[in-house]
């Protein structure tokens, strides 16, 4: 989630896309058997460069020099918002999905890893929701089913790369 997502000041913004999130999210997705991911941004110049890199791995040579990033790239979709995300999956056919936002700070009401990792065998769609720069903005957060507990290491410093995050927060749901 590129937007809306705050600054180190607490303003609201619209992220970067980064080429990095892009490759390493989507093969961490594909390893751990994620349906899609979905890269949200309204910003026109960073959906077409979105759809510049995505492409060459897909169709350009970047998918005849190496088809396992083409497998993992093809899980990449583009949208506007988390309204678009949630109305192209009821438009295939899914129930409304239950959104599981994700933070680095501690917070009250927050569910624990193992109590999602339960919750993802009833069968109905999630969508996990990872956000850039600072993280995702209050008023999102308090719109989600779920707030997830954030990522810990052993010391007070905790900024994460989302595409780091993104590949622990997965293991510790869907891993074996």
């Amino acid at each position: 989630m590129h937007y809306p997502v705050l600054n180190k000041n607490g303003e609201i913004i619209t992220s970067a896309v980064t080429n990095l999130d892009l490759h390493d999210i989507a093969r961490a997705a594909k390893t751990y058997g994620i349906r899609q991911f979905f890269i949200v941004t309204p910003l026109k110049e960073q959906k077409e460069l979105v759809k510049k890199l995505v492409s060459h791995w897909t169709d350009g040579t970047g998918a005849r020099y190496n088809p396992k990033r083409q497998e993992a790239l093809e899980l990449i979709s583009l949208k506007d918002s988390l309204t678009e995300i949630i109305d192209h999956l009821k438009n295939i056919g899914e129930d409304c999905p239950r959104t599981v936002v994700t933070c680095a700070k501690q917070k009250n009401g927050s569910t624990s890893f193992s109590k999602l990792r339960n919750k993802l065998k009833d069968g109905k769609p999630y969508i996990l929701v990872f956000g850039t720069a600072w993280g995702l903005s209050e008023d999102f957060i308090a719109e989600a089913d779920y707030l997830l507990e954030p990522v810990m290491g052993d010391s007070i410093y905790n900024h994460l790369s989302v595409r780091c995050a993104a590949a622990i927060i997965m293991d510790r749901l869907v891993g074996n």
